[in-house]
């Protein structure tokens, strides 16, 4: 992977610079990028928007939907400042290609960065338009008014959209002045939306990456190394070869290559490979590394008087378990290559198949289906480097399908952590002084992601006063570790939320005062812990064997509090409800945020209540759902979303339930067992 290329789209603290897209940049000072065009058919003011002569709009979404409804949300900005019906749009996603800018999607960005410049994408198409209708009418444009898909003058009539095109496309945008709706015109921002791609998810028509289908394609499925680090030595392919409809048998950097022409037949193929393995480690284990890390935590700077309280805890590797198994497709010819696949960073696999390939970049075209989950995950480039080197071979598409047993086994991890938490406390046992060690990997998926520093500015978001600072040692990866879920926030946070829970149990304070004595200067979080308390019903006697517990996140540009309750009375906890209050600003589609927000604390209830990879004896031991503990539906807890009012510029939500949310569980066990956890999962052996 080109470093630049990944550079541009990464950084941060939420690892994603705030990269405007050109086209997008374009709109915001009222011109189309390159220029209006259209037909007598259609009209396309900028990049992401097409109006057809029918009234249907065509928005193009310039990053990826995999589950989290972004192709709902921003499409609803654009039909708003376009004023048109949201019945009337068509969403499409883009293809990967520099005049959108920066299309990865990741650290909860693609509402926060692209909210203006799409309404302004919507907004010069509608100007355009009223322009076009005002200069027919021979009236002035601020006359005129556009109302559902339609230019409407007292005096003159109306004129649909659809016989306005060429006339719009005549004119030239950097002329108009673009304006925005006022926030209390608002018809369609802010209202519930069902994600426009309910019914075809549901009934099937929906197709995703799995689904692509090419004719004369191949399936190929990769042979992986049974343990971490070794590799291929010698292949004995013939009893693969004589399985019917198999085609080929090839060696890759990452194992070896079954391809065939169905999947069925390619996994017979590979069950039958004969591959001598070479290399790993056959005692390596990650309860070892775990001990490692604790070992390299770093130690604390010289307190100052008080009392001490000091806690340390443990966070073990987690796999993506993305619902729909990894996968790509790639069609290599001598002056072209396209690529068909679900990804989070569709300009870096453009740029990794002219690496790959010596083609140059204008000639690769990457197509984006539907991707059913990420987490992270469909944001690194190994499945395409697969499915491009064997296209290339076989000069034909090849789909690499990976099962969901490869992608837990040989997947990229979270990493690994180990934390040290200090205070001083006052004689009300409150802290006033602070200190956060802790030792983790890089990101070996993002190399330049292993400095120190950096990895503290993206985990690190204490906001409560009480003075301190954190620091980090960074270990070398013993395997593969890549983006996972609010990355290093899900570990520093909750750490650091756990810990003052740990303070308040210790010292019979509660958690919810403890809070908000020190959150007196932040009152966006103060707002969301009072809301969270109070539809909680905070202070309310639990049945006997219950725990509440509670923690606080700012991140992203949003703030969220949770109030979370656990039945410890069983052989294991259980998640019984769950309140998350979250200010995330500007709230585009109520019903894609709340559904947001279940899903962090699905992947929370998941983690902190068993779900874990382990190492022994030089290979991960989990496989699959099986035995990668995530959460079953008749375990879940009753989640309630409360929305706080705000005006704040729009935030993400994508990775912000999350951290608070596992905290705030955690917590709970300790609040109601009294014994303070050693890390997450909070039963059984972490590593």
């Amino acid at each position: 992977m080109n470093r630049r290329v990944f550079l541009s789209a990464t950084g941060g603290a939420a690892l994603v610079l705030a990269v405007v897209p050109e086209a997008a940049a374009d709109a915001r000072t009222g011109t189309a990028a390159p220029g209006a065009s259209g037909t007598g058919g259609e009209f396309a003011p900028n990049a992401f928007v097409r109006v057809e002569r029918d009234g249907r709009v065509e928005v193009t979404v310039p990053r990826t939907d995999i589950g989290q409804g972004v192709r709902t949300s921003l499409a609803m900005l654009v039909a708003e400042e376009l004023a048109v019906p949201f019945a009337a749009v068509r969403v499409r996603t883009a293809e990967a290609d520099p005049r959108y800018g920066g299309q990865m999607t990741a650290g909860s960005t693609s509402v926060r960065f692209l909210f203006t410049p799409l309404r302004r994408a919507g907004a010069t198409g509608r100007v355009l338009l009223v322009r076009a209708a005002a200069l027919r009418w021979g009236v002035p444009d601020a006359e005129c008014r556009a109302v559902d898909g339609r230019v409407v003058h007292p005096r003159s009539g109306m004129l649909p959209y659809g016989r306005l095109l060429a006339d719009a496309a005549a004119l030239d945008p950097a002329t108009v002045p673009v304006t925005l709706v006022p926030r209390d015109e608002w018809k369609i921002i802010g209202r519930r939306r069902r994600r426009v791609d309910n019914a075809d998810v549901v009934t099937g028509r929906a197709r995703y990456g799995m689904d692509v289908a090419r004719p004369d394609g191949l399936v190929a499925v990769v042979a992986r190394p049974p343990l971490i680090g070794a590799s291929a030595e010698q292949v004995d392919a013939a009893a693969a070869l004589a399985v019917p409809d198999v085609v080929a048998v090839e060696r890759l950097p990452s194992g070896v290559a079954v391809l065939a022409r169905h999947t069925a037949a390619a996994l017979r193929g590979r069950e039958r490979l004969a591959v001598t393995w070479a290399g790993g480690d056959p005692t390596a284990s990650s309860a070892d590394w775990l001990d490692e890390l604790a070992e390299a935590v770093p130690a604390a700077p010289e307190a100052p008087p008080g009392t001490p309280f000091s806690a340390s805890f443990r966070m073990p590797m987690l796999a993506h378990a993305c619902m729909e198994p990894i996968n790509a497709t790639a069609h290599v010819t001598d002056d072209a290559v396209h690529v068909w696949v679900p990804t989070q960073f569709p300009e870096g696999v453009q740029q990794q198949a002219a690496e790959l390939t010596g083609i140059d970049v204008s000639r690769v075209r990457v197509e984006i289906p539907l991707g059913g989950g990420g987490f992270g995950r469909r944001s690194e480039t190994d499945v395409t480097e697969e499915a491009i080197r064997l296209s290339a071979l076989a000069r034909r598409p090849v789909k690499v399908m990976w099962s969901r047993d490869d992608d837990t086994r040989h997947g990229s991890m979270r990493p690994a952590s180990a934390h040290t938490l200090h205070a001083v406390l006052d004689e009300r046992g409150m802290p006033v002084w602070r200190h956060h060690a802790f030792a983790t990997w890089p990101l070996t998926v993002a190399p330049f992601f292993g400095r120190p520093e950096l990895i503290v500015q993206n985990g690190d978001r204490f906001r409560y006063a009480v003075p301190g600072t954190v620091t980090a040692r960074v270990l070398p990866a013993p395997l593969r570790t890549g983006f996972w879920r609010s990355v290093y926030a899900g570990q520093v946070v909750v750490a650091e939320e756990m810990f003052l829970t740990a303070l308040a149990v210790r010292g019979g304070l509660d958690q919810v005062a403890l809070r908000r004595d020190l959150l007196a200067g932040e009152p966006r979080l103060l707002a969301c812990l009072e809301a969270a308390a109070s539809a909680f019903g905070w202070g309310a006697t639990l049945p006997a064997g219950h725990g509440a517990g509670v923690a606080c996140l700012d991140d992203y540009g949003s703030a969220v509090a949770v109030v979370a309750e656990v039945d410890c009375s069983g052989e294991r906890p259980r998640a019984v409800r769950v309140v998350v209050a979250v200010d995330v600003g500007v709230v585009v589609n109520p019903s894609g945020l709340e559904a947001q927000v279940q899903g962090g604390v699905a992947d929370a209830v998941s983690t902190v209540l068993g779900a874990q990879i382990t190492v022994r004896q030089g290979a991960v031991v989990q496989s699959s759902f099986r035995d990668y503990a995530w959460l079953r539906i008749d375990r879940a807890p009753r989640v309630e979303v409360v929305l706080v009012p705000s005006s704040a510029e729009p935030g993400g939500a994508g990775e912000l339930s999350y951290p608070p949310s596992a905290a705030a569980l955690a917590g709970a066990v300790h609040a109601a067992t009294g014994r303070l956890p050693a890390g997450l999962p909070v039963v059984g052996e972490i590593g």
